[in-house]
């Protein structure tokens, strides 16, 4: 085995004892990072200048800042009674919580935002009211339902830089890999949704046979969720912008519903400093194993290696979404691979996104896992462990079928 793969093996196993002494995500993350830095360069010019990029980078302030805009809108619709007015609206139609605890994560999945979960997360909470679900099984329905969709959404910026990088048309794309989107929610229903157990009916299912529509409640809650996905999609606004437009712009709505909110607590409780030093040291760790050239070595140790090229494709995004715990992480890594080894293999590119997505599921560095966990207070390994089996399930499947479609 190449000596880049055992100072990462050593870097993560770093990662997962600090983690498991309860050192803070961020800091143990950048303790593996550091440790690779270490054997790899030792260059203090190496870390002041990733730190550099990171810190200057749109994307670590437009991250944070949506992160924030995100968990004021939180604090709006849960002051404002929206949130539970919503719920029970979708309690009244589909009969039961356990749809919403389902179909809200995968809704707002639909909206391209990194670290979204934290969106989801509070409805989660609210739809599992009167359910049998502990901690570590909301975070992984929040976490696994709002995922199922980010190789077959036509929106998501990881999808249309894959298409093109290699060069596929997003038609294509979803065409041949929507089915596993189909697949992910079957899985995640049968797995995580359907062994709940419903403890308080009145609270859980529409026990009256009331249909009622709470329209008010409907649209403040969807309200914000449409206009951030116009902003962002159909005026290419920035996530962090449209974000807090949106948060600012629904602030007199609430009071025009009568649904007065405390205005300055909704931006005061969503300054988690925790939180946001987390993120910025996920970003740095990133960036400091692109400056020092750990990615580009993991590359070119595959590259020269003998196996066959969708087995190369598929531990590559599977390393690298472990690695990154991004979609355009491993996506920008690996799809250059894809387009020089067989341009417009529309098979390479769907393994790429499926095994990316499995090794972006199971890792400390994915900022929803992050931002999830610390909402619900659950335990990490935990969550990560149900994620996995989903997980397992989902590549297991997608490799049978893949091997006995088109290399059989």
């Amino acid at each position: 085995m190449d000596s880049v793969f055992w100072i990462v093996i050593a870097a993560m196993v770093l990662i997962v004892v600090l983690l498991r002494f309860k050192v803070i995500i961020g800091l143990s993350i950048l303790s593996g990072g550091l440790l690779i830095w270490l054997f790899e360069s030792r260059s203090l010019e190496m870390l002041w200048k990733a730190m550099q990029q990171t810190l200057v980078m749109p994307r670590t302030w437009d991250l944070v800042l949506c992160l924030y805009f995100v968990m004021c809108l939180e604090v709006e619709l849960r002051k404002s009674g929206s949130l539970h007015g919503m719920v029970v609206t979708m309690r009244n139609i589909f009969s039961s919580n356990k749809v919403t605890l389902a179909f809200m994560p995968a809704f707002l999945g639909l909206l391209p935002s990194l670290g979204g979960a934290r969106f989801s997360a509070p409805i989660v909470k609210e739809a599992s009211e009167g359910i049998a679900v502990d901690d570590e099984e909301k975070s992984a329905i929040n976490l696994w339902f709002r995922h199922i969709f980010e190789f077959s959404n036509p929106l998501m910026p990881g999808v249309i830089l894959a298409c093109g990088i290699a060069n596929v048309t997003i038609s294509d794309l979803i065409t041949h890999v929507g089915w596993v989107t189909i697949l992910c929610f079957v899985l995640g229903w049968i797995v995580l949704i359907r062994p709940l157990r419903i403890t308080d009916p009145e609270k859980a299912t529409n026990t009256t046979n009331d249909h009622s529509i709470d329209w008010k409640s409907l649209f403040l809650a969807f309200g914000p969720i449409i206009a951030s996905f116009v902003l962002i999609v159909a005026f290419n606004m920035q996530a962090a912008l449209a974000m807090g437009l949106v948060v600012v712009g629904f602030i007199p709505l609430y009071f025009l519903f009568k649904r007065q909110i405390p205005i300055l607590s909704v931006f005061t409780e969503s300054l988690d400093k925790k939180l946001f030093f987390n993120v910025i040291c996920i970003l740095y760790f990133i960036q400091l194993l692109t400056v020092i050239g750990t990615l580009d070595e993991i590359v070119n140790a595959f590259n020269h290696s003998s196996l066959p090229a969708p087995a190369i494709v598929a531990c590559l995004a599977f390393i690298f979404g472990v690695m990154t715990g991004m979609g355009q992480g491993y996506i920008a890594i690996v799809m250059p691979i894809v387009a020089l080894m067989a341009p417009g293999n529309i098979i390479l590119v769907g393994i790429t996104m499926v095994y990316g997505l499995v090794g972006q599921m199971i890792t400390p560095t994915h900022l929803c896992i992050l931002v999830t966990v610390d909402y619900f207070k659950s335990s990490l390994w935990k969550t990560i462990g149900k994620c996995a089996w989903l997980s397992f399930l989902t590549a297991l499947i997608f490799s049978v079928w893949t091997y006995f479609r088109y290399y059989n």
